[in-house]
């Protein structure tokens, strides 16, 4: 179902996944999406992992750009010109959505998370795609005290060299982390992928740090030419007990 939430500069449009059996209250989850934005793919990411029985929040972050429906990629990309395509529109959306905008925004999302019906009190977890895993890792460095557990799939940008690289924070963070880079990635190079491991490390952080061997930027999306089927679905089982080992112990 789609909620809309107040954020930090106006209303949000948010998908709500709960479990399809079982009684609550179920811990909660916060999803962010890839740049391509909150369209069938994300829904259908969100009632799996609800169906493991949590509750998840899965927001547009873009809605200063406007709508979901707005937003939705126009091309078919299944085809790599299509997703191209996509990724020309989409991508300028990323470069706008500043850090300035991003931590007001998820305290916004927390606080909604919290607040639907049905989720348990207690420690949350989050995760998220590309982009979103950047978000997904803000969210566990600036709420360290909610977030127990942080997955980042085929994310980018996570341990760059800028002044406000996601990973500066980690000494905020409590949780435990799974990431699952893709392979070749040239927004998440090998380099990055070490930093980020160091970083991890020196925060004494419980973690696991893995390139995804033969699986592209973007594997876990079946609607773009860029899934992979195998590493979407090690995210997936990676994730699950990435979750039940922190948010139903």
């Amino acid at each position: 179902m789609l909620i809309e939430i107040p954020a930090a500069e106006g209303v949000a449009e948010a998908v709500v996944a709960r479990p399809s059996t079982g009684a609550g209250p179920f811990p909660g989850v916060l999803l962010y999406m890839d740049a391509f934005g909150l369209r069938p793919r994300i829904h259908d990411m969100a009632q799996r992992i609800a169906d493991w029985g949590y509750i998840v929040l899965a927001p547009n972050v873009f809605y200063r750009e406007g709508t979901a429906e707005e937003l939705a990629p126009e091309t078919d990309m299944t085809t790599p010109a299509g997703r191209e395509a996509a990724g020309a529109a989409a991508f300028p959306r990323v470069g706008r959505l500043t850090t300035d905008k991003v931590l007001p925004d998820i305290d916004a999302w927390v606080d909604a998370l919290r607040k639907l019906d049905g989720v348990a009190p207690g420690p949350i977890g989050t995760v998220g795609y590309c982009m979103g895993a950047r978000l997904a890792v803000r969210t566990a460095t600036s709420h360290g005290e909610a977030v127990a557990a942080c997955g980042g799939f085929h994310g980018g940008g996570l341990a760059s060299e800028a002044p406000d690289s996601p990973h500066l924070g980690l000494g905020n963070a409590r949780a435990r982390f799974v990431f699952g880079h893709a392979d070749h990635d040239r927004s998440m190079d090998p380099d990055a992928v070490a930093r980020l491991g160091h970083a991890l490390g020196a925060a004494g952080l419980e973690a696991a740090n893995e390139i995804y061997a033969g699986a592209p930027h973007g594997y876990s999306m079946a609607d773009t030419s860029a899934f992979h089927p195998e590493a979407t679905e090690r995210h997936f089982r990676e994730l699950r007990n990435l979750l039940d080992g922190t948010l139903k112990g």
